[in-house]
């Protein structure tokens, strides 16, 4: 019912800055109660971690991620955004963005986008 495609990844300088965005969509049925929430991550080797996400209009960060990474959203486009600054080698992972279907317990997930900080 939903589906959510990501896109902006690719190879980055340390330091250098890359955004990301999640578009979602979905069936007649099912679009308007969309909503796309935010991202996690997964490095080599390591679990799933939380990013940032949007709640209630406001952006929350895990505190790794706060003060270098900006969530936003587009609400007419059903479209996240992060933006990542001074991004660092160990930011290398692939960002996989999130969605919930209001009225349900449906969790959607878009495919990953792989970022690379590497020189």
């Amino acid at each position: 019912q939903v589906q959510l495609v990501e896109s902006g990844g690719g190879l980055v300088q340390p330091g250098g800055s890359l955004r990301v965005s999640c578009a979602a969509s979905g069936s007649i049925s099912s679009i308007s109660r969309i909503v796309v929430r935010g991202w996690y991550r997964q490095a080599p080797g390591k679990q799933r971690e939380l990013v940032a996400f949007m709640r209630s209009g406001s952006a929350n960060y895990a505190a790794s991620f706060e003060g270098r990474f900006t969530i936003s959203r587009d609400n007419a486009e059903n479209t996240i955004y992060l933006q990542m600054n001074s991004l660092k080698t160990e930011d290398t992972a692939i960002y996989y963005c999130y969605a919930d279907l209001i009225g349900s317990n449906t969790r959607s997930w878009g495919q990953g986008t792989q970022v690379t900080v590497s020189s």
